[in-house]
């Protein structure tokens, strides 16, 4: 039985910009449709068009029928949505159709404890008494797994981990038994475990509850773990629609093989990773992609380790102050690192992994001297950096630099990024003048693949993937020997995923550059590192050459982690 029929939908802004176009599908019930794509493709417009929820500006045409459980005068079967007032909608929003966000911190209220917006939805949609409805809260909180319950319900986002965050907003999306769940990419910035869990559970509730569902995702290997068929969209047009496991065994659209290669395999290393151009506008048939042989990849560690380590990190611990006395003195400390003990050679990259919560983050910041309350060696070319005064500081801080999870918040919406390029030589006094430091910022924007005209633009007028271009530029203006990447690929969709690490690793070769690369994702760091740390409660647990240590781990948490990846 057929509950969602979406007929010719097609959205456009300002009468100029078409986001879909004449897009259908169907939903059965307790069926799970994944929607996959690039961003811009059309798959969140899609969710948000269903719930009336398209921001102001777009115009709708086409058909959203939804089968009506309560048959009414207008339409005993199906109602369409696109007809319906606001105050109409109100009423099926939450209680019929609900959405998961992809980003559970903005989407949930900071200043809102976490049991009082669950019973907020009971509320409006309930005639439940406030006693039987903290009740409901707490049996939903343990429906969707999250630990102490009553400890969830009093606390705030804020205080929660993204799995917990992410498990609440679940918890919202189900309160009020809906028919129809649209989850908007909701694993995107999790941990591959945490993610998994994620999975496992909307798979769990979808069949406890006969739900059927919309995931959106970037991702065509996560979409084969949670749906039935499967929507390609690219920008607004459908590419192909079928059966998931037709799709993933045989797709018969390039841009859909492209979609799939893009993703680091574990059996295969590219010199260069896939990317969706390789793959469009070409005969059918796969490219040829260059191989790196182990030989090849022996000889190269055996030129890079002959040198001595450009880092090495000794005996490192690290925390933060939970709680002060009356004076104002530390009498409780997280101990957030433990004993850290690892080296760096020139033109290495060394992989940091772990779950959230397992220090990487905090190293990476230890490292840069943005935190201060820690002990032991940091030695970076022979000089110990923690005992550096404030200006050697800066000058080291040149040296090494960081690129940062999410380019759009590190970058100032108010700056262009020609300024936000040209701002770190002027402080660091890099260049004679206002002119060399124009043609250098040309130069770098030309060296991370952006057009040269992106100078005047600002941050909301690129793409997720060009914003991370220009931070790498700006990292780059002060020629930096070491970088740190802190999950700088994480958010990203995989098309475009790829093309960033391609760039890395040209920039690697052409710069003499040496990375620390930190991600949660190990598919992505078997790709990129030479040696692998696996970081776990603020310990290294496990460490050794990338291929050695992915063929045979030793460790159960290791284990878990590229089973998580890999599956």
């Amino acid at each position: 039985m057929i509950l969602l029929e979406v007929n010719n939908l097609t959205i456009e802004f300002n009468k100029k910009q078409i986001i879909t176009d004449n897009l259908s599908f169907a939903i059965e019930k307790g069926e799970t449709l994944g929607i996959v794509g690039e961003s811009g493709s059309g798959k969140t417009m899609s969710g948000l068009a269903i719930l009336g929820m398209l921001p102001k500006g777009a115009d709708v045409k086409g058909e959203i029928n939804f089968r009506n459980p309560e048959p009414g005068t207008r339409n005993p079967d199906f109602l369409n949505l696109l007809k319906l007032s606001e105050n109409e909608l109100q009423a099926y929003r939450g209680s019929r159709i609900s959405m998961i966000f992809q980003e559970p911190m903005t989407a949930l209220d900071p200043v809102m404890k976490c049991g009082k917006q669950v019973a907020e939805v009971l509320e409006i949609h309930t005639n439940l008494p406030s006693k039987l409805i903290k009740e409901r809260v707490l049996g939903l909180f343990e429906e969707v797994m999250l630990p102490n319950p009553y400890e969830v319900y009093n606390k705030y986002p804020h205080q929660l981990s993204g799995g917990q965050r992410q498990r609440v907003m679940i918890a919202l999306a189900i309160a009020c038994k809906p028919m129809l769940i649209i989850a908007d990419e909701p694993t995107t910035a999790l941990d591959v475990t945490l993610q998994q869990g994620i999975i496992d559970l909307l798979n769990k509730l979808k069949t406890d509850n006969n739900l059927s569902m919309i995931f959106i995702s970037h991702d065509l290997g996560l979409i084969s773990k949670i749906s039935d068929k499967v929507l390609v969209l690219s920008k607004g047009k459908q590419i192909e629609f079928g059966k998931v496991q037709d799709i993933i065994n045989a797709p018969k659209a390039p841009y859909t093989v492209g979609l799939l290669s893009c993703r680091p395999k574990p059996e295969v290393r590219y010199e260069r990773l896939p990317v969706i151009e390789d793959f469009i506008n070409k005969d059918f048939a796969f490219p040829e992609f260059k191989t790196v042989s182990e030989v090849e990849r022996e000889k190269l560690q055996k030129l890079i380790y002959s040198e001595p380590p450009i880092l090495t990190i000794k005996n490192l611990n690290s925390w933060f102050v939970q709680k002060y006395n009356f004076l104002g003195n530390p009498v409780k400390n997280f101990k957030a690192l433990k004993n850290i003990e690892f080296q760096v050679w020139k033109g290495e990259t060394v992989g940091l992994v772990g779950e959230s919560g397992s220090g990487k983050t905090t190293l990476s910041r230890t490292l840069m001297q943005l935190i201060d309350t820690f002990d032991g060696n940091i030695i970076f070319k022979g000089n110990d950096i923690s005992v550096l005064k404030r200006k050697e500081i800066q000058a080291f801080r040149k040296s090494v630099q960081l690129i940062f999870q999410d380019p759009y918040s590190s970058l100032n919406p108010n700056h262009t990024i020609g300024f936000a390029i040209t701002e770190p030589m002027i402080v660091h006094q890099i260049g004679y003048g206002e002119r060399e430091r124009f043609l250098k910022t040309m130069e770098l924007l030309d060296l991370t693949g952006l057009d040269k005209n992106f100078y005047y633009r600002f941050p909301h007028q690129l793409s997720g993937g060009q914003r991370q271009r220009v931070t790498i530029a700006r990292v780059l203006a002060l020629q930096p020997q070491l970088l740190i990447c802190d999950e700088s690929v994480s958010a990203l969709d995989v098309s475009i995923q790829a093309q960033i690490l391609n760039l890395l690793n040209d920039l690697k070769k052409k710069l003499g550059l040496t990375y620390i690369f930190i991600s949660h994702d190990m598919a992505v760091v078997k790709y990129m590192a030479d040696r692998i740390f696996v970081l776990k409660d603020g310990s290294i647990i496990e460490s050794g050459e990338t291929d050695a240590l992915c063929s045979n781990p030793q460790e159960d948490y290791t284990r878990a982690l590229l089973k998580a990846t890999f599956n």
